[in-house]
């Protein structure tokens, strides 16, 4: 009988393997060889439209890189970008979703409603957001309003801050509803009993989210916190439309921006596979870093 039950299992595995492998090989295919690839041609001078075999440079893009100052600038917008977006995406995500999960009524309406930023493309919600923030768009008039300045226009896609924080706004309302709809999911899975316990024993609503809530949502907030991380750190489609439509572009150059830049306007592909190469190592860095650094493991029900 047991070499019978090690023959059944064998069996399955191996139909498993037959059912899984077309995935990897599709996996493999369109995300490690452009990855390798890229890494193989940062290496070299290489031109798009050039017929010429490419120049070994070696680490040469890199060195290059480090010493350029559009690349720093580069730099510099991606993490202001990713640090003013990112953070306020977790937290106002978590607290939408404690406060829609204490709802008695209106819980799918609501979910749906912050739900559908989300399943617009990038260009279509740079689009509205431009609209808003022309200057005769809502955005001054609310802007004008609540501060009492009537008339003013606040430049919003033109002065340096004010493009950042718009780049950085449109991308807030678009994921917003996305990172909800998780933490949603999440807070469903923790048992109800345990909220039930906390009131019998008297505690209040802040303590049952500081002691119970939060702890135990500990894997929903990496998730979300890595997610979250990557999409800012990979932001390309509303700056570009920003750009295009004559906003300054040194203020929301990122590097997906200057990547593009580099390989399609300029035509210098092996520097701007440099480019990828750091960011991808960039963004392997930050998730590996929240993961040691969460302890999402420890969680206990």
């Amino acid at each position: 009988m047991k070499k019978k039950y090690s023959g059944i299992e064998k069996k399955l595995s191996r139909w498993g393997w037959y059912f899984v492998t077309p995935s990897l090989i599709f996996f493999m295919l369109f995300s490690f060889y452009p990855i390798i690839n890229a890494a193989y041609i940062s290496l070299f001078r290489k031109k798009i439209l050039s017929l010429k075999a490419p120049d070994f440079l070696g680490l040469g893009n890199y060195k290059y890189l480090l010493s350029s100052s559009d690349f720093w600038n580069s730099m510099r917008a991606t993490f202001v970008f990713t640090l003013g977006t990112f953070i306020p995406l977790v937290i106002v995500s978590l607290l939408l979703a404690v406060l829609i999960m204490g709802r008695n009524k209106g819980k799918k309406f609501l979910q749906l409603a912050y739900y559908s930023p989300a399943v617009l493309s990038s260009v279509v919600a740079a689009v509205i957001w431009m609209m808003i923030f022309d200057p005769r768009g809502i955005a001054n008039q609310w802007l004008n309003f609540l501060v009492n300045t009537p008339g003013v226009d606040h430049l919003w896609l033109a002065k340096s801050f004010m493009v950042q924080f718009s780049t950085m706004l449109v991308y807030f309302w678009k994921y917003i509803g996305y990172f909800v709809v998780i933490f949603i999911a999440g807070l469903a899975s923790i048992p109800h009993s345990l909220y039930e316990a906390a009131k019998i024993d008297g505690a209040v609503p802040r303590q049952i989210f500081w002691r119970i809530t939060l702890p135990l949502l500990k894997p929903t907030v990496l998730l979300v916190s890595i997610m979250a991380m990557l999409q800012c750190l990979k932001t390309f489609g509303t700056q570009y439309l920003f750009v295009q439509a004559g906003s300054p572009q040194a203020p929301i150059n990122v590097i997906t921006l200057n990547i593009y830049n580099t390989g399609i306007r300029d035509h210098l592909l092996g520097r701007a596979s440099a480019m990828s190469i750091i960011l991808f190592v960039i963004m392997l860095f930050f998730t590996w870093l929240q993961f040691k650094t969460s302890k999402a493991d420890d969680v206990d029900y």
